[in-house]
């Protein structure tokens, strides 16, 4: 094999032993957030004094019970001890929705601990999404030195290839935009579920479509028994 065809096949394999090993991989752990680095103060600022005063003047202390308010301002909130996490598809330009949910949700019930994950596809989707680009590759190279590549491996060319060859760019720019495109669908979950402390509240997957503003609230303020809705709808029940 001349150094052509053994980048022509190298190549794909790289890339598909690379996208394998990004599949089966661990996670990263999270990173801790620690203290800042301390820097040794070589020649601090000099900041001037302040004038000195022989009768400091008289603080005015404020009302232990304001302060204990000011110290807890999430205790009486209603979403105080919820979670509610929005998992929906990054590839699909969902996270701008998911992140007026957030705001709508953290002002609606304050308090609340409203997180945004990812909803990745099924396996076999994510695994023929890193194939595609191996794919495309490959069927760019049988264009490109086909002529080669046939004969080593004991065929003829077959007719296709000289009528795809004839065109050759218009070819290998038909196999880079399908295969974009094919790719970007099968990343793509369409996925845009809540849940409420570990509970599905929507999914968009069996609705097929997104859930309101107002709607979302109501389902939201439902869970939580500290809001007024909640209030309201357990008194309805009982």
């Amino acid at each position: 094999m001349d150094r052509v065809q053994l980048l022509l096949v190298g190549l794909p394999a790289l890339l598909f032993i690379s996208d394998l090993s990004h599949i089966f991989a661990p996670p990263p752990p999270h990173l801790r957030h620690g203290h800042p680095p301390h820097h040794p103060h070589g020649h601090p600022p000099h900041h001037p004094h302040p004038p000195h005063h022989p009768h400091p003047p008289h603080h005015h202390h404020p009302d232990p019970a304001a302060a204990a308010i000011q110290l807890q301002p999430d205790l009486d909130g209603a979403g105080y001890g919820a979670t509610v996490e929005l998992q929906f598809c990054a590839s699909c330009s969902y996270k701008g929705n998911a992140m007026t949910m957030k705001r709508m949700l953290e002002t609606s019930f304050p308090g609340i601990n409203v997180f945004l994950h990812n909803y990745p596809p099924a396996f076999p989707k994510r695994v023929l999404s890193k194939v595609m680009p191996v794919l495309q590759v490959g069927a760019i190279g049988t264009i490109m030195a086909g002529d080669q590549i046939f004969p080593r491996l004991g065929i003829a060319p077959p007719p296709w290839f000289y009528s795809l060859r004839a065109n050759r760019f218009g070819t290998m720019a038909s196999i880079w935009l399908f295969g974009n495109f094919a790719q970007s669908f099968l990343q793509s979950s369409g996925a845009f579920e809540v849940y409420c402390n570990g509970d599905l509240v929507f999914s968009k997957l069996a609705e097929q479509r997104f859930p309101s503003e107002f709607e979302l609230r109501d389902l939201i303020g439902s869970r939580l028994p500290r809001s007024a809705f909640g209030k309201n709808m357990g008194n309805a029940l009982s």
